[in-house]
């Protein structure tokens, strides 16, 4: 792994589930940490993975950003954030309203904490908090007392959106005209069966294409590029495993968009671009 990337470049690494390490303008942002065994607060019980890290957590580059979307267990990952908070004590973690906090009780220094379209700038980055349609809690006694979020990141001539978790709501056009032309979306596109019981929170493949179709339609002349995300990791509802990616892949050949713009990344595999404009 190169310490590294770039500036020019713009890097992904994908670690599993909703956890990847950007290198975008010489800056290493790391989304959703999460490399622990299971998604739950007890060892034995709760999903389990299904596969390795694609990059140990010992093996991270220096971090300078860490985009956290809110505080459930399959995105907020204990010994994870201890970990970071130890290993890479000057980086800042962004995070919605009220996830300071937890981050702070675990070692974390370095927090901006905004209410949806609150922005502030991090070295370099411009980061803004995005809306989403979800929910928190990490017990079952505090459900929905702090914010969930998406991250719209701004480096240079480069815009990525960290959607985060989300269901399918009407905000995605006006995100994409007042954050873009978005060079890379992290979309998610797992984790939606039953839809009667997950539609409100969960996107479905169908409603992830949909999403980007918004978010996209403000610079349609734009070449942005989706990377598929929150599915193959953890299972965390009834679709099978290997279907998220399978249905995405086929309706956006529906669609007749460019398949080169549509990926779809392995634990462990880099991609990068020099340029997406």
């Amino acid at each position: 792994m190169r310490p590294r990337g770039e500036a020019s470049d713009l890097r992904v690494t994908a670690i599993g589930h909703s956890t990847f390490l950007l290198q975008i303008g010489g800056l290493n942002i790391l989304t959703d940490p999460v490399f622990g065994e299971g998604a739950s607060p007890l060892p034995f019980a709760g999903p389990r993975r299904h596969h390795e890290p694609g990059l140990a957590l010992e093996a991270l580059p220096p971090i300078d950003i860490v985009l956290q979307s809110h505080d459930h267990y399959d995105h907020l990952d204990d010994a994870a954030v201890r970990h970071i908070a130890q290993a890479h004590p000057a980086a800042t973690w962004c995070a919605p309203l009220g996830v300071a906090a937890r981050l702070r009780e675990r070692g974390v220094r370095e927090i901006v904490e905004r209410d949806w379209w609150g922005s502030a700038h991090v070295g370099a980055a411009a980061v803004t908090c995005v809306p989403a349609a979800h929910f928190s809690g990490r017990t079952p006694f505090d459900r929905d007392r702090t914010l969930w979020c998406g991250w719209a990141v701004t480096i240079g001539d480069r815009r990525i959106y960290f959607v985060g978790d989300t269901g399918f709501h009407p905000l995605f056009p006006e995100i994409g005209a007042r954050l873009g032309p978005i060079d890379m979306v992290f979309m998610p596109v797992g984790a939606y069966e039953p839809r009667w019981f997950m539609k409100p929170v969960h996107l479905d493949p169908d409603e992830a294409l949909e999403a980007f179709a918004g978010l996209t339609r403000p610079h349609d002349t734009h070449a942005t590029i989706m990377v598929a995300m929150h599915w193959g990791t953890f299972t965390l509802t009834d679709e099978p495993m290997d279907e998220p990616p399978r249905r995405t892949q086929i309706g956006w050949a529906h669609r007749g968009w460019a398949a080169d713009r549509l990926w779809i990344l392995n634990p462990g595999e880099t991609r990068a671009v020099r340029s997406v404009r």
